[in-house]
């Protein structure tokens, strides 16, 4: 059995399934480099190899400045003499010595009628004019042209072309399930992205929140310091600049816990400006726990929302109790405060509209958090009329893909 036919099995097996199905394979078949004793295996091996290459590349899209090296894994992957991505009528990368006149062709065929095209050597070379086979901008002809097109989300991103002399049968399949493969790394790409842009823009939407509303009260509280107690007002100023300087910074989507805690004391003070002795806060917090990776903006919005929606609508004011703790491989971080509290059927209404207005900041925060730890990872709210509102979250201590995030923290 061929290479190619191998490579076309493994991927009519792994279907729509994507590269976690052929990294998974491909796992496995390395823990018993052993038993790789068949040619069919090897060839199974080297093909899932050269996937989890190419899928790297293939993930910022064919427009992505590194798709020459998709292209590269790709050649190898068909084992072809040559391959092209083409998008557009372009040819965007190429690995091979590739016809790109053909290429274009064969690729205008597929875009015409959605399917696998085979343009032979000779029917190229004989078509005459700027789009003749057999040299071309991309050097010499490699022979006969398999174009496959690569779909995503039923739209057409692009057209893999692979050239071999002569391109047979078991080519012209495997062409098509590998730019079926290549179709499900570019949808994975996109979502990668839309993912990005929606923390992007949960950010914005809580640094919106924050500013309106505790910056005309902060600036308030401070205009009131200046002639009464200057020295007061300028403290102020200098947490106000803090405050504002964290929860606007541009850097990474992860801070530490200490770097957020910072935040939240610059808040506080500014806060404690307008309450006075009405306002009581309590901190217990594990030293251990000061170096956790946590997401930013995760817990501030929370203590606003205890100070806001907790304490101020009652006129005694209150107390706020912030904790963090070490829970083997958890850190566990709660806030609590014993203000109006709330009915807890009226919560998780909240927790669950996508509606702009009160609590904004809680229910962005935990939709933040089941995005990134799991539909467990989200917020644990206990809260009443009257009995005040506690929220506790658990993030995971050990974090090593968001861990380079901090870098820029309390920048």
């Amino acid at each position: 059995m061929t290479d190619t036919v191998v490579l076309a099995a493994v991927l009519g097996v792994a279907g729509g399934a994507g590269l976690v199905i052929l990294l998974l394979l491909a796992r496995r078949l390395g823990r018993g480099g052993a038993d790789l004793g068949s040619d069919a295996e090897q060839a199974a091996h080297r093909a899932l190899h050269e996937a989890g290459l190419a899928a790297v590349h293939l993930r910022g899209g064919l427009g992505a400045d590194d798709v020459g090296r998709a292209a590269r894994h790709l050649r190898t992957l068909l084992g072809s003499a040559a391959v092209a991505l083409v998008q557009d009528g372009r040819v965007v990368a190429a690995d091979g010595p590739v016809d790109e006149a053909a290429a274009r062709r064969v690729a205008a065929r597929v875009v015409e009628t959605g399917r696998r095209q085979v343009l032979r050597a000779g029917e190229a070379a004989g078509a005459g004019g700027a789009d003749a086979g057999g040299g071309g901008a991309g050097g010499p002809g490699a022979g006969d042209a398999a174009a496959a097109p690569i779909v995503v989300d039923g739209a057409l991103a692009g057209v893999l072309v692979a050239f071999a002399a002569p391109v047979r049968a078991a080519l012209v399949r495997a062409v098509a399930e590998v730019a079926d493969w290549c179709a499900a790394q570019l949808a994975l790409g996109e979502l990668d992205a839309s993912r990005t842009a929606l923390a992007e823009a949960e950010l914005r939407a809580l640094r919106a929140q924050i500013s309106p509303h505790f910056i005309y009260n902060a600036l308030t509280a401070i205009a009131s310091f200046i002639t009464t107690d200057p020295a007061r007002a300028r403290e102020l100023v200098l947490e106000f600049a803090d405050f504002t300087r964290y929860s606007f910074r541009r850097q990474g989507e992860f801070t530490t816990l200490a770097e957020e805690l910072r935040s939240i004391h610059s808040y506080l003070e500014l806060e404690r400006s307008r309450f006075g002795d009405r306002l009581a806060v309590t901190l217990r917090i594990a030293p251990e726990t000061l170096s956790t990776v946590i997401p930013f903006l995760s817990v501030q919005p929370i203590v606003e929302n205890a100070v806001r929606h907790g304490l101020e609508p009652g006129e005694r004011g209150g107390g706020i109790r912030i904790e963090a703790r070490d829970d083997a491989t958890h850190t566990e971080i709660t806030v609590e405060d014993d203000g109006v509290g709330m009915d807890p059927e009226q919560l998780r209404a909240l927790l669950n509209t996508d509606a702009d207005g009160a609590h904004v900041g809680i229910r962005n925060v935990d939709t933040r958090l089941r995005q990134l730890y799991g539909p467990g990872g989200g917020l644990v709210v206990e809260t009443n009329t009257g009995a005040g509102t506690l929220v506790r979250m658990r993030i995971p201590k050990s974090q090593p893909q968001h861990a380079l995030d901090t870098a820029g923290a309390g920048a």
